[in-house]
């Protein structure tokens, strides 16, 4: 059974397969492109925006704390792969959002903010904003600070900064971003 565990991948297929199991079980008349795209988008989002957290409430507030023979592990080993899994999950969970939209019949609607679709509409822009934050500020920075390019040490500085605010705005903006993707009833 520990050989099970110890592999990710196996997991996640494992529990891809339980979850299409449910779905042939309990949703079998049921089962569509809206369905399975609502239920990726949540999975990506829930890697997205479960990363977003893990950076702002865990690794950045504890980070001064580490002592300075230890913060490699986290910086070469840890936080590239988190960042992979954050920034692709970004992605996916946009992707995703954009083509339910599309199957659901008011993508358009949305993104222009017409009556009806503006809470969602809202919702869709913010995460379009934060995933444009993800792959065009943040990654970038933090390429620069964990010493994954080349850059001085006051860029690296900069660099960390720049994608500790940018990743602290993405924090604030996933609180209403969430809210209107609750909320919204189709």
């Amino acid at each position: 059974m520990g050989k099970l565990f110890e592999n990710l991948h196996l997991v996640i297929g494992i529990g891809i397969a339980l979850a299409i199991g449910l779905m042939a079980i309990f949703h079998v008349d049921e089962i569509n492109a809206s369905a399975l795209l609502q239920w990726l988008h949540v999975f990506f989002g829930i890697m997205w925006i479960g990363l977003l957290y893990y950076f702002n409430f865990v690794q950045i507030p504890t980070m001064p704390t580490v002592p300075a023979e230890l913060k490699p592990g986290v910086s070469k080993y840890i936080a590239p792969n988190a960042l992979f899994f954050f920034r692709w999950g970004a992605a996916l969970t946009v992707l995703t959002g954009a083509l339910l939209a599309y199957v659901q019949g008011y993508l358009v609607e949305a993104l222009t903010l017409q009556q009806s679709y503006q809470l969602i509409g809202t919702g869709m822009w913010l995460a379009l904003i934060m995933a444009f934050n993800v792959w065009f500020i943040i990654w970038p920075n933090q390429k620069r600070a964990l010493g994954l390019v080349e850059a001085d040490d006051a860029t690296k500085a900069a660099s960390a900064r720049t994608a500790m605010i940018t990743s602290r705005v993405n924090t604030m903006l996933s609180i209403p971003m969430l809210y209107a993707m609750t909320a919204f009833r189709y």
